[in-house]
């Protein structure tokens, strides 16, 4: 291989470790932003029980960073092909208003300690594929407490 080959293979290299997860689709993105606002607004309503998970909530978002950040792009330009510029931020911002509204009354069938368990779980997870079936699961309108905490006994899995 010549030099000129070895540099631009190492170039390629780079921007793909400097490039932040991205979500595959619109749909796992949406989820992700889904998960990320439910976890918040649930965080919000439980922070004055005795299973305050807002440190939990933190470490997820701070863990999770690129993953949340790489969704939020993805839907932005979704929402931008769709809406222009100026219009992608409306639509984005009133989908999050109807999201963060969605969960004001809490979790449909996950408690304050169950929450806090699965936000615990999800701080330590690696990677956007264990986020996108967390959403999957954690977002259903029905579902098993049992089924999200037995989810979190496998490693970085929910």
């Amino acid at each position: 291989m010549t030099a000129h080959r070895v540099a631009a293979a190492l170039a390629a290299v780079s921007m793909l470790a400097a490039t932040p997860a991205q979500a595959a689709t619109s749909s796992q993105a949406e989820g992700l932003r889904r998960l990320d606002i439910m976890l918040m607004v649930t965080g919000l309503r439980c922070r004055t029980t005795a299973d305050n998970f807002q440190a939990d909530y933190g470490r997820f978002t701070t863990k999770h960073y690129p993953e949340l950040q790489a969704a939020a792009l993805t839907m932005k330009a979704d929402f931008a092909k769709r809406y222009g510029a100026a219009g992608a931020n409306r639509a984005l911002d009133k989908l999050s208003v109807q999201m963060a509204n969605e969960y004001g009354q809490g979790h449909p069938w996950l408690d304050c300690s169950q929450l806090k368990q699965v936000t615990r779980g999800l701080a330590t997870s690696e990677g956007s594929a264990a986020l996108v079936d967390a959403s999957r699961k954690l977002l259903q309108r029905s579902g098993s407490p049992q089924m999200a905490l037995a989810a979190l006994a496998r490693p970085n899995r929910i």
